[in-house]
C-alpha cells in the first residue's frame, strides 16, 4: 500500500524499503501529493470543528483529536488523482466527508452503548447520550453547509449517503424480517453503514477533480464492495486470540449482543447440526455475561468453526469483486493502489 493509505493521522509515514524498490516516480509524487492534501485537510477540519467556544467546541472536537487515519478523505484525494488532482473542491468535499463519519460515530456509540472509541471514554460515556446526540447532529449539518458550497450534485449525494446511513442503522436495529434472508439483510446494512461513505468519498474525488465520470460507477461499486469486506474481516478480528498490545477481549461483539457474520452462519448451520446448535447455545450474551474459562473457550471454538473460515472467504470475494469493479479504471498508479488498499482489507485476516 502506498504511506499515503497507511499514514496515521498527525504522523509522517516515509516509504518502506519495498516501496521504494518497487515504487515508480509516479507512485511517489502521487504519495507526496496525497500527503500535502492530508495536511490541507486537517487544517479545513480544525476550522470546521469550531462553533461557539468553550464546551461546545471540547466536544465537537473530541473524536477528531483522538486521532483515525483518514481512509474517507484518502480515497478522494487518490481518486481525483485521475483528473485535475485535489482542487480545492475537493479538498472541501473531503472535508465533508470526514465530519459526516466523525458525527455518524458519536451517534454509532450511542446506539451501541459503547464504553471507548479510538483508545479514549466514547463521548457519550464522557458527557451523556444527549450531548452525544447533538453534537452528532451539529457536525452533520456543517458537512451539509460544506457540501452546499459545491452545488446540487454534491448536495445529492450527501443527502443520498446519509439516507443509507439511517437506513442501515435503523435496519440494524429492527432487524431482519420474517421469513427474509439474515444473511443477505445482515451484508446490506453493512453497505449502508460503511460501504456507502466510502464509495461517496471516492466518488467526489472524481466529480470535483473534473476526472472522466466514467471512472465514477467504478469507484463507487469499489468503495461499497471494499468497505463491506472491511467490516467482514472485523467481524473475524473481533474474536481473534487477544494480545498483550491490543490489551481486547476476544468476542467483544459477540459478548454484546451483536450478529456478527460467523454467528449467522453458526445459525444457519443449527438448523441441522446438533454441535452447531450447541455451540450457538453457549454464545448467547447471557451464556458469554459470566464470562471465565467456559466464555473464552466458547469464543475459541467460533474462532476455530467452519463458519469463521466461510467469513473469511466472503470478505475475500467482496474484496475481489470491488477489485474486478477497477477494470474501467486507466493503469498506473491510483488503480495499483486501490488495489493494493483492497487486498490489505483481507490481509488483516492473516
Amino acid at each position: 500500500m502506498t504511506p499515503s493509505l497507511r499514514r496515521a493521522t498527525g504522523r509522517s509515514t516515509p516509504l518502506s524499503l519495498a516501496d521504494r524498490l518497487f515504487s515508480t516516480g509516479e507512485d511517489r509524487r502521487t504519495a507526496r501529493l496525497i500527503e500535502e492534501s492530508i495536511d490541507a485537510l486537517e487544517i479545513r477540519l480544525a476550522v470546521e470543528t469550531k462553533f461557539t467556544g468553550g464546551l461546545v467546541d471540547v466536544v465537537s472536537r473530541y473524536l477528531l483529536d483522538a486521532g483515525g487515519k483518514r481512509v474517507r478523505p484518502i480515497l478522494a484525494f487518490l481518486t481525483a488523482q485521475l483528473g485535475d488532482g485535489v482542487t480545492d473542491e475537493v479538498v472541501t468535499a473531503a472535508t465533508s466527508i470526514e465530519l459526516t463519519h466523525l458525527a455518524s460515530l458519536y451517534h454509532d456509540d450511542v446506539m451501541d452503548d459503547a464504553d471507548q472509541r479510538r483508545g479514549v471514554p466514547s463521548a457519550q460515556n464522557v458527557w451523556g447520550n444527549s450531548v452525544a446526540i447533538l453534537t452528532g447532529d451539529l457536525l452533520f449539518a456543517r458537512a451539509s453547509a460544506l457540501l452546499a458550497q459545491l452545488g446540487e450534485r454534491a448536495i445529492r449525494l450527501q443527502a443520498d449517503t446519509f439516507e443509507r446511513l439511517c437506513l442501515g442503522q435503523l435496519n440494524e436495529t429492527i432487524g431482519p424480517q420474517d421469513g427474509e434472508d439474515v444473511v443477505a439483510h445482515y451484508l446490506r446494512v453493512l453497505a449502508d453503514k460503511t460501504g456507502s461513505l466510502i464509495s461517496a468519498s471516492a466518488q467526489l474525488g472524481i466529480i470535483f477533480s473534473g476526472a472522466d465520470s466514467s471512472y465514477e460507477e467504478p469507484v463507487r461499486e469499489f468503495g461499497e464492495k471494499v468497505g463491506i469486506a472491511f467490516q467482514l474481516v472485523d467481524d473475524v478480528i473481533d474474536i481473534a486470540p487477544s494480545d498483550e498490545e491490543s490489551g481486547k477481549t476476544p468476542g467483544t461483539d459477540i459478548r454484546a449482543g451483536v450478529a456478527t457474520l460467523p454467528v449467522l452462519f453458526l445459525r444457519q448451520e443449527a438448523v441441522s447440526d446438533p454441535e452447531a446448535a450447541a455451540l450457538l447455545a453457549r454464545l448467547t450474551p447471557e451464556a458469554l455475561e459470566a464470562g471465565g474459562a467456559d466464555a473464552d473457550e466458547a469464543i475459541r471454538m467460533l474462532r476455530e468453526h467452519p463458519v469463521t473460515r466461510r467469513t473469511v472467504d466472503e470478505a475475500r470475494r467482496f474484496a475481489r469483486e470491488a477489485i474486478e469493479a477497477l477494470a474501467p479504471l486507466p493503469a498506473g498508479t491510483v488503480k495499483k493502489t486501490l488495489i493494493r488498499f483492497a487486498d490489505t482489507v483481507v490481509e488483516r485476516t492473516s
